[in-house]
């Protein structure tokens, strides 16, 4: 899902199998992903969009570049034994 206002592009790209996220790609102000690129969260780190990727059903996060829906689906293809 992509979202757009003014200023800001705001996407979530997921893929679950069942219940378990295998990953999820998104830019939102998660707690995790702030600390990992300011070190911490303060009054300057509020709101903050930081593109991340979740892994190993959201146990696990890294940063990443911002990315667009083709390539979630160009990762999808390379990285998961079932997308076609």
């Amino acid at each position: 899902m992509e979202l757009f206002s003014d200023e800001r592009r705001k996407y979530s790209y997921y893929a679950l199998d069942g219940e378990v996220v295998v990953v999820g790609f998104d830019n939102s102000s998660d707690p995790k992903a702030v600390r990992l690129k300011y070190g911490r969260i303060g009054p300057e780190t509020i709101g903050i969009q930081v593109p991340h990727v979740h892994t190993n059903n959201k146990v696990d996060i890294q940063l990443t570049p911002e990315i667009d829906v083709l390539t979630f689906i160009n990762w999808l293809k390379a990285n998961t034994p079932h997308a076609p």
